[in-house]
């Protein structure tokens, strides 16, 4: 195992950038678009689109490939502001069609998220996390 062998510098901000490989990539934007409220950033090309809603990047690239079901991504985490905006979104999605694959719960250390895939199946996190909320505003 690793050690760090002098003082970790500061200035960690986070993960504000995610990026994908994606089959069906105009499918994958129009979600992060018009469900998510995310913005093209940059497209270089027909091949690759960076969104971003102000504070991250979402790179989507295509690639031609088979998704396999066992990947090494889990899921990706998008922090809301409170508790009320977790069951607000819930509530868009379950209305706008969005496959959910958990419900909304509140844990024990006060934050509250659900689950749900995005339209290629990423699995997504919609949470309230009060230490990253509390970072952020």
């Amino acid at each position: 195992m690793l050690k760090p062998e002098a003082k970790m510098p500061g200035g960690m901000l986070g993960i504000r950038h995610v990026a994908l490989f994606v089959k069906e990539l105009e499918v994958c934007v129009s979600f992060y678009v018009d469900m998510m409220g995310m913005q093209i950033e940059w497209q270089p090309d027909a091949d690759n689109v960076y969104l971003t809603n102000q504070g991250d990047v979402l790179a989507l690239h295509r690639v031609d490939y088979v998704p396999q079901a066992q990947q090494r991504l889990d899921h990706i985490g998008f922090v809301l502001n409170s508790i009320e905006d977790v069951d607000g979104w819930y509530d868009y999605f379950v209305k706008s069609g969005v496959k959910i694959t958990e419900s909304p719960k509140t844990h024990r250390d006060g934050s509250r998220g659900f689950y749900c895939l995005d339209a290629v199946g990423h699995l997504l996190e919609l949470i309230y996390h009060p230490p990253i909320t509390k970072s952020l505003n």
